[in-house]
């Protein structure tokens, strides 16, 4: 296990852990959908749904860590084109945190009981489905991948495994306060603007930093 952590540059384990949070706190499809569910259904099927969410990031980690870095690698043209891809959609996320108008994400639709295994079903659909998350693991991960310490796949693997850890915990808190929360904002929407405007200002940073790096792909 030593051997394999040693071959991720501890500063792209804090890279990716940054942009992990970053999106987790910017309102997106799994979010609402976490929200909506324990609002309307309780804290328990919140973090059921969220089973489903994980297993939706498992999907995505499978995927680069099987090889869809070798076919960046051979293709740089299309890993160019989606690190572009990436950056301009993190600059869309940081947009719809600060533009005038945005709907409220504690303050979601009311959405009819569903039973464990739907519960669990809809938030993998949910993550599966999720443009964030597939630009998370198809543009943005391997930016933090350093070619030159080897074992590309090993690094995607404990960089995804990252992101999930950070994901998971940040998604728990926040289904399992979201009552309190959205109370919490009701008395005191200026906090609700902050919010949104360090997350913007951070994703857009991250979006600037991607778009202007000029690492290539490499195979595993």
């Amino acid at each position: 296990m030593d051997a394999l952590t040693s071959a991720v540059d501890p500063s792209g384990m804090l890279g990716i852990a940054a942009v992990a949070t970053g999106m987790v706190l910017t309102p997106g499809p799994n979010m609402l959908y976490l929200v909506s569910r324990s609002l309307t259904q309780g804290r328990r099927a919140g973090l059921m749904s969220l089973a489903g969410v994980v297993l939706g990031f498992l999907v995505y980690l499978t995927a680069v860590t099987a090889g869809i870095a070798t076919v960046f690698a051979v293709v740089p043209v299309l890993y160019t084109a989606i690190k572009l891809a990436g950056a301009a959609y993190l600059l869309w996320l940081a947009w719809q945190a600060v533009r005038p108008g945005a709907t409220p994400v504690f303050s979601p639709q009311e959405l009819p009981a569903d039973s464990p295994r739907k519960l669990v079903t809809m938030g993998f659909l949910t993550c599966l489905l999720n443009p964030k998350i597939a630009v998370m693991y198809i543009s943005l991960l391997p930016q933090f991948v350093v070619p030159e310490r080897g074992h590309v796949a090993q690094q995607s693997f404990l960089l995804g495994l990252t992101q999930i850890a950070v994901a998971v915990t940040g998604n728990a808190l926040i289904a399992m306060s979201a009552g309190s929360i959205s109370a919490f904002l009701a008395r005191r929407p200026g906090w609700l603007r902050i919010q949104r405007y360090a997350m913007g200002t951070v994703l857009a940073g991250l979006a600037l930093n991607i778009a202007t790096d000029r690492a290539k792909a490499v195979a595993a």
